[in-house]
């Protein structure tokens, strides 16, 4: 097996003519302004060279493929998106089998790219790609990696771990939409230090998930391969391709680093995927199978009679929804399942999908919202379930245990080939969590997220200004379970409950909370969120936190830029934050921050504890009540340095600490605010942390013991540049001037139960996730510690005996194997102007 007859096309930085490395190489096409499609980058070469090189020093996995080289990106590592839009055509002109982009960008809202990928995918062409190199930072996904519909791919590294550099989920365009992302990557593949072909000769070794994205690219191509061709035609598809990998890959474990958001299904494992595709029937099924929040009980005899405390456990495989156990009055768990259609492009899901909860495994105890896609195109939809503690059920508030379900989806896909007829698939999906007490006030947070916006929905600026190498863009999502993922973990393992708000002030009862959490918003905010926000904090005794971020008109106008894409320019929607209508929001308190940036080092001292804290592209407190606590820091002006090119340093103001009074006098809820996010934020942290310090623990600790346990002078801002689009992406203006009414708050409809009068077999997770099952008729058992998965379709599968054995022929080993041998060394590339990163893809 080696990848005879499977059309496979490299949508990258082209391949030279003559190449000695390269015998099957069908055609090179020229997309970009280029004369030839000859490689002055050398990426588009090694990745080529990883699918299909005939060297015996670096060969590739399936040196059989017939190869089309598309040349997207030119001898400047730049592209359009109409250079993609063109190759994409083609590509489904000729009828390519296996497309592979080791390429990607934060722009999912690019809709010509989107809507392309998904009628490319529509067309049955299995589209692999990289999921990014910005990784530890979670909420770094790339587009089109991120989408359901392509094979997402991450890196691991020579050790077996998820590599560093790779980026993780979860994927951040429908936080708004859904409340949650989806679970990416879809799987993982060796990344670093694979050895691959240089530009004209030799061999060279590199690192990054566009390494990744190849392999599992040549891994498809084999898988392809070992089909019979009269039967390729109904499972050579997306889904299929994507629930043979998934269901047949190796979950990476003893790794810290190993949550599905990191890791997705595991490690691709080309042996158990041949074995399944033998086998296979087209199906429906859903990713992931199972969703079991429960942490695995301590061994020994000591913990006999240990409470369950709830919480991920030794194995964080599914954080950051076992990060915490539901409770009667907590924000919903919240999940957003990818349903995959193997039966069809096109599907439907019958009926309303039913909740079943265990009449013996406390399933009463549980309220489950279901939302979904009637529609199931391409090849995919998707299921969202909102969980929540059942307050009806004796003792719910200090009831401690598990509850336990099963969600049924039914599938319908119309089948064309030959005689039209339906076909149809029943889904299980089984759900166990993790029930507590409610938590007392002083130990529950809420955490405001409806008050952030990010690139790609309008131009918003990153929040660290300093250094050449940083973000252009601030596109992480700002959540506590994306960028600001140590923040919350840190705030866990405290003791806090976290709840997340994603609706207005409005819609929250202040005297559940010891704390309103506001980092980094970019919204604006409704009068009535303001009115009820002040009575909250100086009647109910609310605390409330907040981080801020820098703003400056001139620093905006200054990074403002022509995209030559589009032939507009873009000007910044605010700055690091959106401080006029956060002032807005603080003068009632007699609190306002200055316009401005400054970074550098300030010092913390708590007893005998002190440590530093990176104040990176922050802004100072203006103005703030008397008898109120204001530390201030020597800092660079970077207004100074960026404008003027110029140093200087100013005293800033950069964090306060006030308690507030009640009509009558008696004290209120404290107030304290802090004028830089981005000294908590994983993208700073994690990517600069010698520059950085560390997460500034001793601060956060000081600041939420502070708020939890403790007339209207506005200062005049600039609302922004003179040609400000903010209302365009905003959920609170019209346009400027003028606000939306207030929504209402939402009302989650919870599914009518249907009992479920058997209990569920969990086990623990197996080194292989997605064993085949022969007692299970037409379907694999690939749940997640669970025994009873149950994926069936109607229509019959190939007989075993007509599949090709699998044996590795040329170089396909060899390039699995070199992880082992050589250091890592990470390889990646960026566009080399700052217009193009906007619309551009980049290599990855």
């Amino acid at each position: 097996v080696n990848g005879t007859g499977v059309d496979v096309a490299i949508f990258d930085t082209g391949l030279a003519a003559r190449h000695p490395d390269f015998h099957h190489v069908v055609q090179r096409t020229v997309w970009t302004d280029d004369a030839t499609a000859d490689d002055a980058v050398g990426h588009g070469t090694f990745v080529a060279g990883v699918v299909a090189s005939h060297s015996s020093q670096c060969g590739g996995l399936a040196p059989g493929v017939r190869l089309h080289i598309f040349k997207v990106f030119n001898d400047e590592q730049l592209s359009y998106t109409s250079w993609f839009l063109d190759a994409f055509n083609y590509a489904m002109h000729i009828g390519i089998h296996v497309l592979n982009l080791s390429i990607g960008g934060p722009d999912f809202q690019d809709a010509p790219f989107v809507d392309k990928v998904l009628e490319l995918t529509a067309h049955g062409i299995v589209m692999v790609s990289a999921i990014g190199n910005d990784g530890p930072v979670f909420g770094t996904l790339n587009n089109p990696g991120d989408l359901p519909s392509v094979i997402g791919v991450g890196g691991i590294g020579f050790d077996g771990h998820v590599a560093s550099y790779s980026s993780r989920g979860m994927s951040t365009h429908e936080l708004g939409a859904r409340g949650y992302g989806r679970f990416k990557p879809d799987v993982v593949a060796v990344g670093t230090s694979v050895r691959g072909p240089g530009i004209t000769s030799g061999c060279q070794a590199l690192s990054g998930t566009s390494v990744a994205s190849p392999v599992v690219a040549g891994a498809v191509a084999l898988v392809v391969s070992m089909i019979p061709v009269e039967h390729r035609a109904r499972l050579i598809n997306p889904a299929t391709m994507k629930q043979v990998l998934m269901e047949s890959a190796d979950r990476v474990v003893g790794d810290p680093h190993g949550g599905i958001y990191e890791q997705g299904a595991g490690r691709v494992n080309l042996s158990r995927a041949h074995a399944l595709i033998r086998t296979y029937t087209p199906r429906a099924t859903i990713v992931p199978p199972a969703f079991d929040l429960v942490a695995p009980p301590p061994h020994g005899p000591e913990h006999e009679h240990t409470e369950h405390p709830g919480g991920c456990g030794p194995s964080a495989y599914l954080w950051p929804h076992c990060a915490q156990g539901v409770f009667v009055g907590g924000v919903p768990v919240v999940g957003n399942f990818t349903i995959l259609n193997g039966m069809g492009a096109t599907g439907a899901i019958l009926h309303p999908p039913a909740w079943h909860p265990s009449v013996l495994g406390n399933g009463h105890r549980l309220d489950v919202a279901i939302e979904y896609s009637p529609t199931l195109w391409p090849w995919s939809g998707w299921l969202a379930l909102r969980i929540s503690a059942n307050e009806q059920s004796a003792g719910a508030r200090t009831w401690t245990g598990v509850a336990e379900g099963i969600v049924t989806v039914n599938v319908s896909s119309m089948v064309q080939r030959g005689k039209k007829r339906t076909i149809y698939s029943t889904i299980e999906l089984p759900v166990r969590v993790t029930i507590v007490p409610t938590p007392a006030r002083h130990k529950r947070l809420l955490w405001d997220q409806f008050h952030n916006l990010n690139y790609p929905t309008g131009y918003f600026p990153r929040d660290h200004l300093h250094g050449t190498n940083s973000e252009p863009l601030d596109w992480h999502g700002d959540h506590p379970h994306t960028n600001f993922r140590g923040l919350f973990t840190h705030l866990r393992s405290k003791g806090y409950f976290i709840d997340i708000l994603s609706s207005p002030f409005t819609c929250f009862d202040a005297s559940d909370y010891g704390a309103l959490l506001v980092v980094d918003p970019e919204e604006e905010y409704f009068p009535e969120e303001v009115s009820k926000l002040h009575n909250d904090v100086t009647e109910k005794g609310l605390g409330l936190i907040v981080l801020a971020d820098w703003y400056s008109t001139g620093i905006m106008r200054h990074v403002a830029f022509h995209d030559d894409n589009t032939q507009n320019w873009w000007d910044a929607e605010t700055g690091g934050c959106n401080l006029p209508a956060l002032n807005e929001m603080l003068t009632p308190f007699g609190v306002s921050f200055a316009s401005g940036a400054a970074r550098g080092i300030m010092r913390v001292t708590e007893g005998s504890s002190r440590s530093q804290v990176h104040f990176a592209s922050g802004t100072g407190i203006r103005m703030f009540p008397g008898g109120g606590t204001v530390l201030s820091a020597t800092l660079v002006d970077e207004e100074d340095e960026l404008l003027h090119d110029r140093h200087s340093t100013t005293d800033v103001a950069v964090l306060g600490l006030t308690r507030t009074k009640t009509a009558s006098g008696k004290g209120g809820g404290r107030i304290v605010v802090f004028g830089d996010s981005s000294a908590f934020d994983d993208s700073l942290l994690l990517k600069k942390p010698k520059e950085s310090q560390g997460l500034p623990i001793l601060l956060i600790d000081a600041m939420t013991d502070y708020a939890v346990l403790g007339v209207e002078t506005p200062h005049l801002f600039e609302r922004g540049t003179d040609n400000n689009t903010l209302h365009l992406y905003s959920k609170v203006l019209v346009f400027p001037g003028l606000r939306h009414a207030l929504p209402s708050c939402p009302r989650i409809r919870y599914s009518q139960p249907r009992p479920l009068h058997r209990r569920l077999t969990w086990h623990a997770p197996e080194m292989h996730h997605g064993n085949t099952s022969a007692d299970v008729p037409g379907g694999v058992a690939v749940g997640v510690g669970y025994t009873h998965a149950r994926h069936g379709a109607v229509t019959a599968h190939a007989s075993e005996g007509a599949f090709t054995d699998i044996v590795l022929v040329g170089g396909s080993i060899a390039i699995l194997a070199a992880a082992l041998s050589l250091c890592p060394r990470r390889w990646r590339h960026r566009m080399r102007r700052l217009q193009k990163v906007f619309v551009a893809r980049r290599v990855v």
